[in-house]
């Protein structure tokens, strides 16, 4: 009787362990490597290999699957919280089969971002909220949708604290739909809207919101005077509602033993040698860029590109630009494709 008494005390016990799902250390390394699909950004706090930083480190603590599960769904801290689609519990099975693989880290890892000296009060809640810790100290991707869509603080907040229903809902009215998520929902308890108001405020009117710019080479084209690659530049903003981005300054810079045969485009302005890398640039100055607003410009060089020695740039603009000092901005044009 008593051994039959035991074995059903136990049954329930055993029940849930086995229907816990098996976890995969592989799987869940490619998951906290964003190699798996609906991965999310963890180890921007959580540190490379679990060692800590803006979040506490996991990496050997002997955590179980359920309270990895719970964690993300119901977190303690200012962490946002991972719906299923994020992070499923065969995911929080994986992740605890990746972290028991990796040493205890001695101790924590730092903030992968620290507030610079002297920022202002809204920059420095930003990333003391662990924003900074995934968008940076200037907060460049929220700054672009500001830009890209002119959003007021109801619709910004609405993307912070119902980011997995709001944030595929503007992904489909700027006609970007399908992407991963990254982020979960934030708490209005632990960030409240008085805190994230500061946020905007400094985001929109003292850093100032980014023009959602966009520059692309292609491929070059071989003719009778050289290799013509076409760049275009587009102004990714909504009609109605992004921003003009004034005095725009294109550059490009040439590779080595190369000269420039032929460039067109408004406002080509030559070459010359830059002051700290000795390196030849080809510039051009566009007056402004509205949304949807699409300049073609190309550039026809002596011989082609190469993986060594390619053709590459940047993209600046004055406007909009923060209340005080200059501007930081800028877009990176990838180099040509071969």
């Amino acid at each position: 009787m008593k051994k039959m008494l035991v074995a059903m005390l136990m049954l329930p016990i055993a029940q849930t362990v086995s229907a816990q799902p098996a976890g995969d250390a592989a799987a869940g390394k490619a998951y906290w490597d964003r190699l798996a699909p609906r991965a999310t950004d963890c180890k921007n706090c959580h540190g490379l290999n679990g060692e800590g930083g803006f979040g506490p480190d996991l990496a050997g603590r002997g955590l179980n699957a359920a309270q990895i599960e719970r964690a993300v769904r119901q977190p303690w801290g200012v962490m946002p919280a991972f719906v299923e689609s994020q992070v499923s519990a065969k995911d929080a099975a994986d992740l605890t089969a990746y972290f028991a693989s990796l040493p205890k880290p001695a101790e924590p890892g730092k903030w992968r971002f620290e507030v610079p000296p002297g920022a202002p009060p809204g920059q420095a809640t930003m990333i003391n909220m662990g924003c900074g810790q995934c968008h940076g100290t200037t907060f460049n991707g929220p700054r672009a949708n500001m830009g890209l869509y002119n959003m007021d603080f109801e619709y910004f907040s609405n993307l912070v604290y119902n980011h997995t229903t709001a944030m595929p809902q503007y992904r489909t009215a700027i006609g970007n739909a399908g992407t991963n998520l990254d982020m979960g929902n934030f708490s209005r308890v632990r960030l409240p809207a008085g805190t994230l108001r500061q946020i905007y405020y400094w985001a929109r009117d003292e850093i100032g919101v980014r023009a959602p710019i966009a520059a692309q080479l292609a491929k070059g084209e071989t003719g009778a005077n050289g290799v013509t690659y076409p760049l275009t530049i587009t102004n990714n903003g909504m009609p109605g509602k992004g921003v003009v981005a004034e005095g725009l300054t294109v550059s490009l810079t040439i590779p080595a033993d190369t000269t420039v045969v032929a460039a067109t485009g408004t406002g080509y302005q030559g070459t010359h040698t830059d002051d700290r890398t000795k390196a030849t640039v080809a510039t051009w100055k566009l007056p402004r860029s509205g949304p949807k607003d699409q300049e073609k410009l190309s550039i026809t060089l002596s011989k082609a590109a190469t993986a060594a020695a390619n053709l590459r740039g940047d993209l600046r603009w004055t406007k909009p630009s923060p209340k005080n000092g200059p501007s930081a901005d800028v877009v990176n044009i990838a180099p040509a494709p071969l």
